[in-house]
């Protein structure tokens, strides 16, 4: 029996409990250690001051969009390795980690080169200044990044191939010495060996006068922010290339499948572009909203933005099971098991609607406690006002979320990339933008006009979603699939 056989049982055979589970919780730990990722550029950035960490507010949303693009391949990446895996065709799976690595190779040289000439433009564009020291420091970390932009997607093309193969552990752990490296990296290269409060912290302030008289480094800003992540994840980038190579992660990549194979490329293309579509326009569509619920009011905005970052630390789970989804229905798919690949999204929408009743019901309760731990002092008493109604209102349809998301990793996982994009921009656009401005310029509702379109685009989407998924016609797979057209094809049409 080969190593791909064997893993295609672990997921094709047997209880889909145990599987689901196990791919999951290290996605939900990768995912809570990228968000301490991004606290600690926060925090350390902090100390240098209001306008150091105004400049990386404006530098990520370009990022995040970056990353879209190239997640999206990424991802069709692990649709792919998942169905040939459950179909146990050894060679393809290698074939297809290749391919995947070569086009995300030549796109983030693209990005990285558009990018860093554009950088300027873009950032003026989303509100700098040029001239001032918050456009020039933008500038400069935007365009390290779109600079090492290779290392970070290198990161995210092992783990997307390791998912589809079914292992995520692997690169869970490869994310905590990436995240150690960070956190040592980020105090050292941003502020050096002046008044470094980490030597501080750890009792080492004499080591931290020495290193100062011998290098008289006193750190590079935002800068060095920029290089810390780049150096870290592109560590973990390398240790994962290495071991593709060497066979130790069940993949096993050859020099041989780095020669481009342009009718694979296509098939990556045609299934990865629909995702970053839809990734990027989720980035997108929390930028209008920001924008609409301004028209309200400072107070407002805060509460939406401290209500979002709550969310995005409860819906961890939810995130990590839908990854999970599509990696067993992509196994399921290509084996041939559909009914299991059905099975797969009631039995996860069912552990996830009896976890989210409970956590919105809690939430709810406590919604005026829960905004205020994320901000005190004058003026708080109306963002807690806004952030509570917030929560009061949306975290009620978590758990009708948890069923889209469910859905939509099995979407995913069948290679239907296209009905998934549909879906996300009708409910980002379609339902939430256009009834959030109904509601709060029309109807004049303020606030909770724009919390209230947030909680019906959610319900809208997630009964369009269900629609589209009891038809069943999701469930024909890609992998043989030649003649450029798949299910999401035909399933999108009939939305549009």
């Amino acid at each position: 029996m080969t190593a791909t056989s064997e893993q295609s049982e672990r997921f094709t055979q047997g209880s889909l409990l145990w599987p689901l589970l196990t791919l999951a919780a290290p996605l939900v730990a990768t995912q809570l250690l990228q968000t301490l990722y991004n606290i600690a550029d926060t925090f350390w950035v902090g100390r240098l001051g209001q306008e150091a960490v105004s400049a990386l507010s404006f530098s990520w949303p370009i990022v995040f969009l970056l990353l879209g693009i190239g997640g999206g391949m990424t991802g069709a990446g692990t649709i792919l390795i998942s169905q040939n895996t459950g179909a146990e065709n050894d060679d393809e799976v290698s074939h297809v980690a290749g391919q995947t690595l070569v086009f995300v190779t030549f796109l983030s040289v693209a990005l990285a080169a558009v990018g860093y000439v554009l950088t300027p433009t873009l950032l003026q564009v989303i509100g700098t200044e040029p001239g001032t020291a918050i456009h020039e420091m933008s500038v400069t970390y935007t365009r390290y990044v779109f600079l090492g932009i290779y290392f970070m997607l290198g990161f995210f093309v092992f783990q997307a191939l390791l998912r589809g193969w079914g292992d995520t552990k692997t690169p869970m752990y490869l994310m905590v010495g990436s995240v150690a490296l960070n956190v040592v990296l980020d105090p050292i290269l941003i502020l050096g060996f002046a008044d470094n409060p980490l030597f501080a912290w750890v009792g080492l302030e004499g080591v931290a006068a020495s290193a100062l008289a011998a290098t008289g480094f006193t750190g590079l800003g935002v800068e060095g922010a920029a290089i810390a992540t780049i150096f870290s994840r592109g560590l973990a980038a390398v240790l994962g290339l290495w071991l593709l190579f060497s066979g130790h992660v069940g993949i096993e990549l050859s020099l041989s499948d780095l020669r481009p194979d342009f009718a694979a490329i296509r098939k990556l293309v045609r299934i990865g572009a629909p995702l970053s579509v839809e990734t990027s326009t989720q980035a997108l569509s929390v930028t209008v909203m920001t924008a609409l619920v301004a028209i309200v009011g400072a107070d407002a905005v805060a509460a939406y933005g401290i209500g979002g970052r709550f969310a995005s630390l409860v819906w961890l789970p939810m995130v990590g099971m839908g990854m999970a989804v599509e990696t067993v229905v992509g196994q399921n798919l290509g084996a041939g098991e559909r009914a299991r690949a059905r099975r797969t999204v009631f039995l996860a929408s069912g552990i996830l609607v009896g976890l989210f009743l409970v956590v919105s019901a809690l939430t709810v309760s406590f919604a005026p406690a829960i905004v205020g731990v994320f901000i005190t002092g004058e003026g708080a008493a109306a963002v807690v006002d806004h952030g509570a109604d917030y929560l009061r209102i949306v975290a009620p349809t978590w758990a009708v979320m948890a069923v889209f998301h469910m859905i939509n990793g099995a979407f995913h996982g069948a290679g239907s990339t296209r009905l998934s994009m549909v879906l996300g921009l009708l409910t980002m656009w379609g339902f939430r933008a256009a009834a959030a401005t109904v509601l709060v310029i029309v109807v004049g509702m303020g606030a909770p006009g724009a919390w209230y379109g947030i909680a019906a685009s959610n319900v809208a989407a997630t009964v369009a979603a269900v629609a589209f998924f009891l038809r069943g016609r999701w469930l024909d797979d890609v992998i043989d699939d030649e003649a450029g057209e798949d299910v999401g094809d035909s399933e999108s049409a009939a939305v549009a």
